[in-house]
């Protein structure tokens, strides 16, 4: 009993890992950055949180093509500034002058990253921009949203029919046709160099692999543990995703730089310490 929580941690780290090192291989290295989203769902309650969710996936794609993984997780993190601030500001909560701090770092290292990032793309910080909103407004909803009787995995479920479908090219275009045609994404996608790759083909399968066992993982993993467990699991989860992918992609990082995603680190460890303690 005592290693079954560390091992499912371990394997939900793993998951994670690999499933964010496939999706960046991709979409950074393969280039496939083009719409396949399928969408659809039966349950209204939970339809505006799956809608975000489309928008989670999609604009993190496309900041994720563009951005180095350290960069896009920095980015990713201070969408808890969304969640404390409409906490404190909307629900009048009590907020702990640690929990601000943490994400007062958040910030400052988001805010500062584009002003000091030798790889400034803005398109790319323009995605995750959009991409953190999303996420915050997720959160935020899932805060708001009252329980009935779906559970954490049926939520998971339904934001899966939604997540994106990299896989089976062909499919993907057929379903989507009137969705990816607005956005002039169709045509362009089946101008692709490697639509007919084995490797594109593989990959594509395996980030939906990945992506799902990861999600159920994340399901199990919650639901055995405290709320500041897992958010220390997901905390080593990033922190160890950002230090190895350097030696996989392309990162170019100068002082600043560096200090911005330490300064990010820094704020959310402070972050799991107040979920942990409940300060």
């Amino acid at each position: 009993m005592y290693l079954k929580r560390p091992a499912g941690g371990l394997a939900f780290c793993l998951f994670y890992l690999a499933s964010c090192f496939t999706n960046k291989y991709v979409l950074s290295v393969l280039k496939f950055t083009y719409p396949t989203l399928f969408q659809g769902s039966e349950i209204l309650s939970w339809l505006p949180a799956s809608v975000l969710f489309v928008g989670i996936i999609y604009a993190g794609s496309r900041a994720l093509s563009r951005l180095p993984i350290p960069v896009f997780l920095t980015v990713h993190n201070a969408a808890e500034v969304i969640t404390c601030g409409f906490q404190k500001f909307v629900q009048k909560e009590q907020t702990s002058h640690l929990k601000v701090c943490s994400v007062l770092f958040l910030l400052v290292a988001a805010a500062c990253l584009p002003l000091c990032d030798t790889q400034f793309d803005p398109n790319g910080y323009l995605w995750a921009l959009i991409h953190l909103i999303c996420v915050g407004a997720y959160k935020v909803f899932h805060k708001l949203w009252k329980p009935g009787s779906l559970s954490d995995l049926d939520q998971q479920y339904i934001n899966y029919v939604f997540r994106k479908l990299r896989n089976w090219a062909c499919l993907c275009v057929v379903l989507l046709a009137s969705a990816s045609h607005p956005a002039g994404d169709l045509f362009s996608a089946l101008d692709f160099p490697f639509l007919y790759f084995y490797r594109f083909h593989s990959s594509c399968c395996a980030s939906g692999l990945l992506g799902f066992f990861l999600m159920l993982h994340a399901v199990k993993l919650k639901s055995s543990t405290t709320s500041g467990q897992y958010a220390a699991w997901s905390f080593l989860a990033k922190v160890i995703t950002a230090s190895l992918s350097p030696f996989f992609f392309v990162m170019t990082a100068n002082v600043l730089t560096i200090s911005c995603l330490v300064i990010s680190g820094v704020g959310e460890a402070l972050l799991v310490y107040t979920e942990r303690t409940g300060t």
